[in-house]
């Protein structure tokens, strides 16, 4: 038995090693030991055995290299992008938060490409819906600053076109391949991370325009597999316009949406808006105080539909003359006398004196609940003016953020991707000026839902001549978070004075900043490659203390949550245990101990409290070998007998 506790990993989780212990799972004979080039004994994935367990064997075709499939230089380095650990962390911003204690939505400022590592531990498989309206690629420069820069050289290092485009005037346009494998490269790894965090249950919506659609489509086919692709709905953005189009005049962009697993979506169907209800809905009849108002629908049968004998029958009108069709009716005649003696079909005559049959379609079904609508895949009523309007009404200035998506579109996706609105997380890590903050907090106003978000935005600088930056705003992530606080002071404002419906489940009108940065912990923080010698010896006398000395208390208890696999929108309780402060996250799960020095009292009080995961300070222990050892021993004794999943694992940092 070990007398030495387990280290906390410092780092995000581990994509390739989490991938082979699926495939471990699922297939444990296909994994054999290797020594490699260094005497080290290692464990690799026999091909072999894998390609026969999948019942395919070598042929002929074997070594032929063509197959259907898309790639572009840089793919590789991409891939192993998405397998890079990360070892930063998100720092707690309570200074530019609002009800930063209570609230679960999260705005996190940094790369969305590090953030989203971070999160795979804590959200792995837990995002209900994803928006992103990420850059349509009209020949900019990418500012998302990867661990790998992709230079023209590089480009046409990959490529094999040395020459081909330096010097050229069209070294960023359309003309140039470059431009789209920069943007390949970027989404790919973003694309193949964030479809971890969705729920099996979940989709993903894309904004996206002509530039890029194509290479989207084929990208998101690879990641999310084509058969999880659910439509492509065409989002006309305006009315009309075009006196400067040369050709067509373009008043429509694209939202690609993909489910995580299609199989997990039985179907998609929404609430009827207030207009459709208003529209359409509009007789009553005895059943309106159980069923409320309803529409008619001719019974006769369309030409569609197969032809049935059984549906040839002649029905009795209130003049008692028989009614045949013309084909045959929609119904049974047992369906038919049913819905006749519950008074759901309606008899009409017509101005020759003919009479016609009409069955009723009410707005709620025999238990109370509201009819539902299937979706179309044209959203032709929200255009990109309201979006402009919000941010005027919002900041008075509608050019502090541009061309920004309007919120009413994006609740549109969020009722066809929360249809289960209760604690449903969405996400958006190209999130602009936060307009699916804006969206999420008032769809959950209209219907009484509890949708939690999380954004993500690069602080992108404005540049010194906009009007965002005259404002003050200095970047991109400072306009979204503005934006959030005065939409939360808005709807706030609207409901002050308002009674609150008994039914009404209490609204998170906050958010949480935080704030991508490197690690409060030395002995995580990576060296950069070729480190000199004297810089490792400094480096090591450096971790000595190795806890930044500019990190609050907050900051290590926030890196350590994350890093733990716990959400940071997670509620945090401060306890006292013999004396010393602790932290209790997710009722009790884990307890964590940041003080300078732990006691045998406080070991036992913390084992008695039976966590799931304790964690200290290493140099808490103080050198003191034998109280560590007796630590290690006294977990060990009380999760004696326990089933796996109910013993406390105890870590120090």
């Amino acid at each position: 038995m070990t007398s030495t506790p387990e280290k906390m990993s410092g780092t995000s989780l581990d994509i390739a090693a989490d991938k082979r212990e699926h495939l471990k799972q699922l297939f444990p004979t296909v994994f054999t030991e290797t020594v490699d080039a260094t005497g080290k004994l290692v464990e690799s994935v026999d091909f072999e055995k894998l390609k026969a367990e999948l019942g395919t064997f070598t042929d002929l075709f074997e070594n032929r290299r063509e197959r259907y499939g898309m790639d572009w230089p840089g793919k590789k380095e991409a891939l192993k992008l998405i397998q890079t650990v990360s070892t930063a962390t998100l720092k707690p911003c309570r200074e530019e938060s609002v009800n930063f204690d209570t609230t679960e939505n999260l705005f996190i400022e940094g790369d969305n490409l590090e953030v989203l590592k971070l999160l795979q531990k804590s959200y792995y498989g837990k995002v209900k819906m994803i928006y992103i309206d990420p850059p349509y690629n009209t020949g900019n420069e990418f500012i998302y600053p990867d661990n790998y820069s992709e230079t023209l050289e590089t480009y046409l290092e990959y490529a094999g076109q040395e020459g081909r485009w330096k010097n050229s005037k069209d070294a960023n346009t359309k003309q140039n391949p470059r431009v789209h494998t920069k943007w390949l490269n970027m989404m790919y790894p973003r694309l193949y991370l964030a479809r971890n965090l969705l729920q099996n249950d979940g989709m993903i919506f894309i904004s996206i325009d002509d530039n890029e659609v194509t290479n989207t489509r084929r990208l998101c086919d690879e990641i999310f597999g084509e058969e999880n692709f659910i439509d492509s709905v065409i989002w006309k953005k305006r009315y009309g316009g075009g006196a400067k189009e040369k050709y067509l005049v373009s008043i429509h962009e694209y939202i690609l949406v993909y489910a995580k697993d299609l199989q997990e979506i039985d179907s998609i169907e929404i609430a009827l808006s207030e207009a459709s209800i208003n529209r359409y809905y509009n007789l009553k009849d005895d059943n309106f105080d159980k069923r409320g108002p309803y529409r008619t629908h001719p019974l006769e049968a369309m030409k569609s539909f197969e032809e049935r004998k059984n549906l040839k029958f002649s029905i009795v009108s209130p003049e008692k003359t028989d009614i045949f069709p013309k084909r045959q009716w929609r119904w049974s005649k047992e369906r038919f006398d049913d819905a006749l003696q519950k008074g759901e079909v309606e008899f009409i005559k017509l101005k020759n004196g003919e009479w016609t049959v009409h069955s009723k379609q009410y707005l709620k079904d025999n238990d109370g609940d509201m009819r539902t609508a299937k979706v179309f895949s044209i959203i032709d009523n929200i255009y990109t003016q309201h979006g402009t309007n919000e941010v005027l009404d919002i900041f008075g200035n509608a050019q502090v953020f541009p061309f920004p998506k309007p919120s009413k579109l994006i609740s549109k996706l969020l009722e066809i991707g929360t249809i289960d609105r209760e604690n449903c997380i969405m996400m958006d890590f190209f999130a602009g000026s936060a307009a699916t903050a804006h969206a999420v907090f008032e769809i959950n106003q209209n219907d009484n839902g509890n949708r939690k978000f999380i954004l993500v935005q690069l602080p992108e600088p404005c540049s010194d001549d906009s009007e965002a930056f005259k404002a003050g705003y200095k970047t991109i992530a400072d306009i979204g978070k503005e934006r959030i606080r005065r939409v939360i002071k808005k709807l706030e404002a609207i409901e002050n004075g308002k009674l609150p419906f008994d039914s009404a489940s209490p609204q998170d009108r906050g958010f949480k900043v935080l704030k991508l940065d490197k690690s409060n912990f030395k002995q995580w923080q990576p060296l950069p490659p070729h480190t000199e010698p004297e810089t490792l010896v400094k480096q090591l006398k450096l971790f000595i203390d190795h806890i930044d000395a500019k990190a609050s208390p907050e900051d290590l208890l926030y890196e350590i949550l994350i890093k733990a696999g716990f959400p940071p929108s997670e509620h945090i309780e401060s306890l006292t245990l013999a004396g010393k402060t602790v932290y209790s996250i997710a009722g009790g799960g884990l307890l964590l101990c940041l003080e300078g020095e732990v006691s045998a009292e406080l070991i036992n009080a913390v084992a008695e409290a039976e966590p799931m995961q304790f964690i200290c300070l290493d140099a808490a222990f103080g050198g003191n070998d034998q109280l560590k050892a007796n630590t290690v021993q006294t977990f060990a004794a009380r999760n004696m007998g326990k089933e796996k999943h109910n013993q406390t694992v105890f870590k120090t940092v």
